[in-house]
């Protein structure tokens, strides 16, 4: 299976209600132990950010497709897959954050879901509701709404790029 090395949707930059850059979301924001017991990764989706001061509405606005954009840290603490799976239920299509908790990030590119490191994205003018390009290949992101790129993007390793391809680790291994 080949996947799309373009993907292009509508964001979410996540900040605090009054404006606040938001560094260090851990999984616990992401998806509360509270709601562990959920397998089922479909029922994992309307508990994406319930944790999460400000955006514990997020699934009910979050559309197929969309982009979460955010500080550095992203993902930090537990090994959590359901802070993945998350959002992957919901159907967002990638995030953009200054750097990934490590755990995290693993986890997300061994289900071949794409994470992408811009240091600085939060200082840039992208705003909720803007959309953006990424070329994958490239790796450019473009705000389509304001007409401008992002720097500073990092490229995927060769092991996140087949990943990602293959669809997950699972499928890269047939």
């Amino acid at each position: 299976m080949s996947k799309d090395m373009e993907i292009k949707g509508r964001c979410w930059v996540i900040r605090t209600p009054d404006g606040k850059r938001i560094d260090n979301i851990d999984t616990d924001m992401i998806f509360h132990n509270a709601h562990l017991h959920i397998t089922e990764i479909g029922e994992m989706a309307k508990h994406a950010f319930g944790n999460l001061p400000g955006w514990e509405d997020f699934p009910s606005k979050c559309r197929e497709g969309d982009i979460i954009i955010a500080g550095a840290n992203f993902g930090c603490g537990s090994s959590r897959q359901q802070a993945v799976d998350c959002f992957i239920a919901l159907g967002v299509s990638a995030i953009i954050c200054e750097s990934f908790g490590a755990i995290y990030k693993r986890n997300a590119i061994n289900t071949g879901w794409p994470l992408i490191e811009c240091p600085g994205i939060l200082d840039t003018n992208v705003e909720t509701g803007d959309v953006i390009r990424i070329n994958l290949e490239t790796t450019e992101v473009r705000n389509e709404t304001k007409a401008s790129d992002f720097l500073n993007v990092r490229p995927f390793s060769s092991v996140q790029k087949d990943l990602y391809i293959a669809g997950s680790l699972f499928d890269l291994g047939k």
